[in-house]
């Protein structure tokens, strides 16, 4: 039997449902301390005021949470199909699930490659074709055996008829060279306005890779923008430069796991890890270099510097907005609805090690206030996204989707 908790917040108080817990009442408008206490992995100074530790802020708006299911494997991204429903990314099995907004799960869909599943790799972001309703087209990341290793990889095929399978799946863009290592695969994959493609690179973790974030002939920690056939766009910004990858976007990027366009502008904004600290939100324009592992705001696992140990360089973009210590952004989305007016145009963002959703008030590019979500649910949130419906819905790691909207 599906369990749901809801959780009904109601002018500054709550009235929960489930499990006897005691989350955090809501207030109003802005606060001048920030919503992250604990201490910074470094004595490392922003670049602007407000670049991290914002003030922080709470929702007013009366909203409702329910826990719709926790029988998802390892669910990694999540979109909606034109109808409503919405079609789930599972990482270890390499299948599809196509969920209800009641919660009510498909059996998987299977006839996608095979997966290499080690590490962070297996079955990643989903996005469906703009005109899917008339040729039920979709593309997905994910990790690819290949001599030599794995790839970041994207494929496309089509959702049968019956919602069993997919039929002619096929490789339209691998992330070369490949590397015999199980990390940092980035994944998120969306479209754009115009009808193209745009994904996201990790740089694979590794000593050995981690330079080709700043390497235009490499595919690793790069944004790439690509056609529907895995093709380079016309008018990308290296296109003609000799020893330049003509489908690259954006570079000097670690592992974003998160893109989004910001719906008032079309502008792109993503999110990416950082090691210890340095987690970050980034203006991602075009032919833009975002500084990795040149400069970070974070530092080495072990404790040492990274690199030169800067911040700043000039030709190099500073994030919007950073964390120290880490929250682990994974999937993210702007919210466009009008189930909760006081949202519009901010960012949702998944946290992992967060175990929390964030949101982000930005203004002008800049983020002006945070709050962090469903705390007390104790979940990583991998993706989140907005249903046709106005709500939001979330997957987390443990295999539990929750929506977030209107009473």
């Amino acid at each position: 039997m599906k369990t749901t908790a809801v959780f009904l917040l109601v002018l500054g108080s709550i009235a929960f449902t489930s499990c006897g817990q005691t989350p955090a009442t809501t207030a109003s408008d802005k606060a001048s301390t920030s919503v992250e206490t604990n201490a910074p992995n470094s004595d490392y100074k922003p670049a602007f005021a407000g670049q991290t530790r914002i003030g922080g802020v709470k929702t007013k708006t009366p909203y409702e949470v329910k826990k719709l299911s926790e029988s998802l494997s390892s669910p990694w991204g999540i979109t909606s199909l034109p109808d409503g429903r919405l079609i789930i990314t599972e990482k270890g099995n390499g299948t599809l699930r196509i969920a209800k907004t009641t919660g009510e799960l498909s059996s998987p869909i299977t006839g996608l490659p095979a997966v290499n599943s080690s590490g962070q790799g297996g079955l990643l972001g989903i996005t469906t074709d703009p005109d899917f309703a008339q040729n039920r087209m979709l593309y997905w990341v994910f990790a690819e055996s290949v001599d030599g290793g794995t790839h970041t990889s994207v494929a496309k095929g089509k959702l049968s008829a019956d919602e069993s399978k997919i039929e002619n799946a096929t490789v339209i863009y691998r992330a070369t060279p490949a590397h015999k290592g199980s990390l940092h695969y980035g994944g998120r994959i969306l479209f754009d306005k115009s009808g193209n493609l745009f994904v996201s690179t990790g740089e694979r973790s590794d000593m050995v890779t981690r330079p080709q974030a700043q390497q235009l002939n490499s595919g690793l920690g790069k944004i790439v923008r690509i056609t529907k056939d895995g093709k380079a766009v016309a008018g990308n910004p290296f296109a003609g430069q000799a020893d330049a990858r003509p489908e690259l976007y954006s570079y000097g990027h670690r592992n974003v796991q998160g893109l989004a366009f910001q719906p008032a502008t079309g502008e792109l904004f993503s999110n990416e890890f950082g090691p210890r600290g340095g987690d970050e939100i980034n203006h991602v324009r075009a032919g833009k270099n975002y500084g990795w592992p040149t400069i970070t705001y974070g530092i080495e696992y072990g404790g040492k510097k990274i690199g030169d140990a800067i911040q700043q360089k000039e030709g190099m973009e500073q994030p919007v907005y950073y964390w120290d210590p880490v929250v682990s952004p994974s999937g993210m989305t702007f919210y466009s609805g009008n189930q909760i007016p006081e949202w519009k145009n901010n960012l949702f963002v998944g946290c992992l090690s967060g175990m929390h959703i964030a949101r982000l008030v930005i203004e002008n590019n800049k983020v002006v206030g945070e709050e962090r979500l469903l705390k007390e649910e104790n979940q990583r949130f991998r993706d989140v996204t907005q249903g046709k419906d106005g709500a939001l819905y979330a997957v987390t790691d443990q295999g539990r989707l929750y929506r977030i909207g209107g009473k």
